[in-house]
C-alpha cells in the first residue's frame, strides 16, 4: 500500500530526527477521517516541493505526530505547464481540476471565456475560486504528489491575451485548427500555456485576439472533446513529446 500524503508547511523546513506535528483540517482529516495509527507511515509535503516521510508516532483527536526519517525529492521540470481552463458547470469543472492535477500542471487560470454558461461576478468569484483551490489540494494529496498547482485570479479574454504574449508558447485547443499537436515543436524551459474553451467553443473574435498575441490554434484529436478533458489530454500529450 502506498504511503499517504498529507500537506503542512513544516514540511520544507524539518529533517531526519525531527517531529511534525498535523493539526487543524490535516489532522483531523489524518486522525479521524483516515484514521491512523501508530507506526503508520506517511508523507508529509508543504506544497511546494517539499516533502518528508516517517512513521506515526502519536495520534489524537484532531492531532497526528509523525518522526520524520527521510526528506524526499522529485525534479522540478524546466517546463511550467499552465492550463487556462475555461469555466464550466459544476462536474466539468471537478473533472477538469482533478485530471490537470494528477498530470502535473503547475499553474490554472480560470477564464471567463464569451460563451461560458458559468459566470463569476462579485463575492461568487472568490468563493468559486476558493473552491478550485481546495479541489486541487486534494486531488494534490490523492495523486501523491508534492506541489499543489497554483489557482490564479479570474481573467477575461484580455488578460488572457496578456498571458499568451508572456508565455514562452501558447497553444490554443480549437476543433477547426488544421495545425496537430504533434507538429509543433516544444520549448526545452519557460512557460508552455495551453487554453481550454468552454462547452459552447472558443467565441471567433476571441480567437483571433489570442492569436494575435501569439497564441498557436492546435487540434488534438478527430472529434470534439469536453471541457473537462481536453486540457489533460493536450497536457499529457506535450508530455509525452520531445522538446526541441
Amino acid at each position: 500500500m502506498t504511503d499517504a500524503v498529507f500537506l503542512a508547511a513544516e514540511a520544507a523546513t524539518v529533517g531526519p530526527g525531527a517531529s511534525l506535528l498535523l493539526d487543524g483540517p490535516e489532522g483531523h482529516h489524518a486522525s479521524v477521517v483516515r484514521r491512523l495509527r501508530v507506526g503508520e507511515v506517511i508523507i508529509v509535503a508543504d506544497g511546494a516541493g517539499a516533502a518528508v516521510r516517517g512513521p506515526v508516532t502519536a495520534v489524537s483527536k484532531g492531532r497526528v505526530e509523525i518522526e520524520v526519517t527521510e526528506r524526499l525529492h522529485r525534479d522540478v521540470s524546466p517546463v511550467r505547464w499552465t492550463v487556462a481552463q475555461a469555466l464550466a458547470k459544476g462536474d466539468h469543472a471537478d473533472r477538469a481540476l482533478d485530471l490537470l492535477t494528477e498530470v502535473g500542471v503547475a499553474e490554472i487560470v480560470p477564464w471567463q471565456a464569451a460563451r461560458c454558461i458559468v459566470r463569476w461576478n462579485g463575492d461568487r468569484a472568490e468563493k468559486s475560486r476558493a473552491k478550485w483551490q481546495a479541489a486541487v489540494r486534494e486531488a494534490t494529496k490523492q495523486s501523491r504528489r508534492f506541489t499543489v498547482p497554483a489557482v490564479a485570479e479570474p481573467v477575461g479574454t484580455a488578460e488572457l491575451a496578456a498571458r499568451v504574449a508572456e508565455a514562452d508558447l501558447a497553444l490554443i485547443l480549437h476543433e477547426e485548427a488544421t495545425t496537430p499537436l504533434a507538429q509543433v515543436g516544444l520549448p526545452e524551459s519557460g512557460e508552455v500555456l495551453i487554453i481550454v474553451g468552454p462547452e459552447g467553443g472558443i467565441d471567433p473574435a476571441e480567437l483571433q485576439r489570442l492569436v494575435e498575441a501569439g497564441g498557436v490554434p492546435v487540434l488534438i484529436s478527430d472529434g470534439v472533446l469536453r471541457t473537462s478533458t481536453a486540457g489533460v489530454v493536450a497536457l499529457a500529450g506535450c508530455l509525452n513529446r520531445p522538446k526541441l
